[in-house]
């Protein structure tokens, strides 16, 4: 072989091999190109759903408030309605003392008075009716 194509065979693989070095730096470029796109679109998509999630965040937590404040209102009926229950236990409770009283009151008259019965059953049955 002859040194001219030696030559001509070495400039050929320089060449070759310039032309793949250039052609790996392209679709390398390319291929960062691409994943700036990619990494691009996945970051928009990220804040979209970040939104998203505040969005959902913020109704949950208007939710839970609105749920407290219903219990709490429910909590303060239910504290009001055992007062009111336990006043009309204690209107009753003396109610039946005041009543118990009143019968007393009338037994005693009755022994008292000559003119009386001495049953009584009548004067039961008129404070009966009036307690009812």
């Amino acid at each position: 072989m002859s040194t001219g194509a030696i030559v001509a065979i070495v400039v050929g693989i320089i060449v070759i091999l310039a032309l793949v070095a250039v052609g790996a730096r392209v679709a390398a470029r390319r291929r960062n190109e691409e994943r700036r796109l990619q990494a691009g679109e996945l970051r928009k998509q990220a804040r979209s759903r970040s939104l998203r999630a505040d969005s959902v965040r913020a109704s949950a937590d208007e939710q839970v408030a609105a749920a407290r404040r219903a219990q709490a209102e429910a909590d303060e009926r239910a504290a009001q309605a055992r007062a009111r229950r336990a006043d009309a236990e204690r209107r009753t409770e003396e109610a039946d003392q005041l009543t118990e009283s009143a019968r007393d009151h009338h037994d005693r008259a009755r022994a008292l008075d000559p003119d009386a019965s001495d049953s009584g059953q009548d004067e039961a049955l008129a404070i009966n009716e009036r307690s009812d």
